[in-house]
């Protein structure tokens, strides 16, 4: 089906959000909370947009959770959206004020200054509470982390803030993370992250570490195949691959 996304008729599939139709066609909507891997979430709201529908009337909708539809006008850059979208950056940027990465590139491209915090925030806070890391934890079937605590003191941590006896030391958390919020530390042939330290496997062709050994052996419970072929990372996987012709 076709969709008007400011004035540019895109092209959108079945099941497909707006904000993923519109990076499809190569039309940019910020976004912090959303990746492709995963659901949409509409934390942070960056990705806001207006849509019209056929009587004229407008709505602000997050981008991230609205389906793509033939019956409404998309416009991702209106005035009021700018403005939306500079306000909920000052809030974050409020929140985490010392930020970098992503957002402090967000804040530089709507003009949102970075003051000292009147919130009383941490100043070594990174973490924007997007909830992404969760939802990849979640999706992985490990629930190792979760959201914690109420307002001012919500984060994200494992149950009861002890080390997860779920948490295998993939790091999809950490990788999905737009603020780099999560510490994860590859030392000496180990890594260390929400509090537990797991041992790392070498990849057999090019020796690089790729996997920790409690993420492997999950895999192979998980796939139900004890004979999976994990000695290679996925690199080194796919060039053997492509060399042998599988």
């Amino acid at each position: 089906m076709n969709i008007q996304i400011d004035g540019k008729t895109c092209i959108a599939q079945s099941g497909e959000s707006i904000l993923e139709t519109a990076r499809r066609n190569n039309i940019a909507i910020p976004s912090l909370c959303h990746h492709e891997a995963l659901p949409g979430l509409a934390c942070c709201r960056l990705c806001v947009v207006e849509i019209e529908d056929v009587a004229g009337n407008r709505l602000v909708v997050a981008s991230c959770v609205y389906p793509a539809a033939e019956s409404v006008t998309v416009y991702t850059n209106t005035e009021k959206i700018k403005k939306l979208r500079r306000t909920n950056l000052t809030l974050l940027a409020e929140h985490v004020p010392k930020t970098e990465g992503v957002l402090l590139a967000y804040c530089r491209e709507y003009g949102v200054i970075q003051n000292d915090s009147h919130m009383n925030a941490d100043v070594k806070e990174k973490c924007i509470l997007c909830g992404l890391c969760v939802t990849a934890c979640e999706e992985l079937g490990n629930s190792a982390i979760q959201m914690v605590m109420r307002g001012i003191d919500r984060a994200v941590a494992p149950p009861f803030n002890e080390p997860s006896l779920n948490c295998i030391g993939c790091a999809s958390c950490a990788r999905v993370c737009p603020t780099d919020a999560i510490e994860c530390e590859n030392v000496s042939g180990t890594r260390r992250i929400w509090g537990k330290t797991f041992s790392l496997v070498k990849c057999a062709a090019c020796e690089e570490p790729y996997a920790t050994a409690d993420e492997l052996d999950w895999l192979k419970r998980k796939l139900l195949d004890t004979e999976l072929n994990l000695a290679y990372c996925p690199k080194c996987k796919r060039r053997i691959n492509v060399n042998t012709g599988k």
